[in-house]
């Protein structure tokens, strides 16, 4: 009995990677022989986190007698993989058949293929035992999903940032209008000294406040989970020390203190999701950084966030049995080595461009924009790469997510870049999937926007006083 999946090959083939092959195609393969084979039965994953939240969502799957059953584990494996970067969780309930539910729980464990997973939701992000119930349909408890309002505070004197792996962004803001921006470069995924990272931020900052007649509040994102104004994991501080990570976890804090004013930080991916909402006065917009890895966020039908994770760098979009690793967790087919700059340095040695080790990562990106810039059809093939990539990746986010509008922002966008990654989304969209290239607006912001936009945004996260934003939890 065969456990392969039917892998679809794209119409928008990647200049770069022939053997590219589309989860979304995948997944929608599998739905039309599910329907073949009558209908299928039910499966139901339930994701609890620890605030008491549950989502829910409700697939179909061949019956164990069909004698493809075996695809029923790779489909509801991968896509679990994706629910649970999604929307994150510790308790996990899987309603269907016993071979499936057996199957995500030995794979999401120790020993398991997918350990990393498990010990990262369970140790790093939610401080909770990681835990698998297999049950049956009906036994899986019902969605219990929580909203709130995010930023949009612009009055004041107020500062933004943005961490990435590259550079730090920094945003001066009086009443809405931006009076100062800068990027710094800095390498922090290599520093075991959390005081290295304390002092390029503050520094940051303080330039920043130097602009203002006085300073009432600060918001920030960066990469990685944040829960109260405390680090649970972030890429950024991949290189401190276990023994010194308490030094990391209260580093907002002890900034927030030492400035005296308000202070609040969140995903970088959630306030990409923010700076599309602002910009265009709309909601239903899922927000995509293409940076030193991806970010994702998303700004719910009433305008809100919820408390999902939205950690698209983990979430698979590529199920070729030859898709990139993610060099953290192992994984193939991964956001993190699709739509980010580790793309362009993955493929730049195949197209002949030979980017100059001595040069930061933020240097070698634009080593390689420089040359796109030119002219040069290597790097062209990389641009485009990306962007049937990120068209495909759209479609599939799109089976997650009730989308309006997608805003694309990030190092990866700026200059020509940006241009051929949306002209290659509509062609992907229009080729592949027409009933969303009629539904989804897909936007780039203004080069200066795309550039230190989540910044901008992150300055409209505090409200004044230090009051938070009213939770919305009528059904948690």
């Amino acid at each position: 009995m065969s456990e392969k999946l039917e892998l679809v090959k794209p119409r928008c083939v990647p200049p770069l990677d022939e053997s590219f092959r589309p989860a979304v195609l995948a997944n929608r393969a599998f739905q039309r022989k599910v329907e073949e084979a009558g209908g299928g039965v039910p499966l139901i994953f339930a994701l609890q986190r620890p605030s008491g939240c549950i989502s829910r969502y409700e697939t179909r799957v061949l019956p164990e007698d069909h004698p493809d059953a075996g695809m029923n584990l790779t489909y509801a494996e991968r896509l679990f993989k994706f629910l649970l970067w999604q929307k994150g969780g510790v308790r996990i309930y899987v309603g269907g058949p016993k071979s499936v539910g057996e199957y995500i729980k030995k794979t999401y464990a120790p020993g398991g293929a997918r350990e990393f997973d498990y010990r990262f939701m369970g140790e790093e992000v939610y401080l909770e035992d990681f835990e698998v119930y297999v049950c049956a349909p009906e036994e899986v408890p019902p969605e219990r999903e929580k909203t709130r309002p995010l930023g949009k505070h612009l009055e004041g004197c107020r500062i933004g940032f943005d961490l990435g792996a590259s550079d730090v962004k920094v945003s001066a803001v009086i009443d809405g209008e931006v009076i100062y921006s800068e990027e710094i470069v800095w390498e922090p995924t290599d520093k075991d000294d959390p005081e290295y990272h304390y002092r390029i931020i503050v520094n940051a900052l303080k330039k920043a406040a130097s602009k203002l007649p006085r300073l009432e509040a600060i918001g920030g994102s960066a990469a990685g989970v944040y829960v109260d104004n405390t680090v649970r994991v972030a890429s950024l501080f991949r290189g401190i020390p276990r023994e010194r990570y308490d030094e990391v976890r209260n580093l907002f804090l002890r900034i927030r203190d030492e400035f005296g004013v308000p202070l609040e930080i969140v995903n970088d991916g959630e306030v990409t999701a923010l700076a599309g909402a602002m910009a265009l006065d709309d909601t239903r917009v899922l927000g995509i950084a293409l940076g030193s890895s991806e970010a994702g966020g998303y700004v719910n039908e009433k305008g809100y966030i919820t408390d999902w994770l939205n950690e698209l760098a983990f979430a698979p979009i590529d199920y070729s049995p030859d898709a990139a690793v993610d060099e953290w967790s192992g994984d193939k087919g991964c956001g993190s080595v699709y739509l980010s700059q580790q793309c362009v340095f993955r493929h730049a040695p195949r197209v002949g461009i030979e980017i100059p080790d001595d040069l930061t990562k933020a240097a070698k990106l634009r080593f390689v924009q420089k040359k796109l810039e030119d002219g040069d059809e290597g790097a062209l093939k990389i641009w485009k790469t990306m962007g049937y990539y990120l068209g495909y990746a759209i479609a599939h986010y799109a089976d997650f997510y009730d989308i309006k509008h997608v805003l694309v922002l990030g190092r990866c966008t700026s200059g020509e870049g940006g241009r051929i990654l949306l002209d290659c989304v509509d062609e992907v969209l229009k080729a592949e999937f027409p009933e969303l290239a009629s539904k989804i607006k897909v936007h780039l912001p203004t080069e200066r926007m795309r550039r230190v936009g989540q910044a901008i945004a992150a300055a409209s996260l505090p409200e004044l006083g230090g009051k938070k934003d009213e939770v919305s939890d009528e059904e948690c």
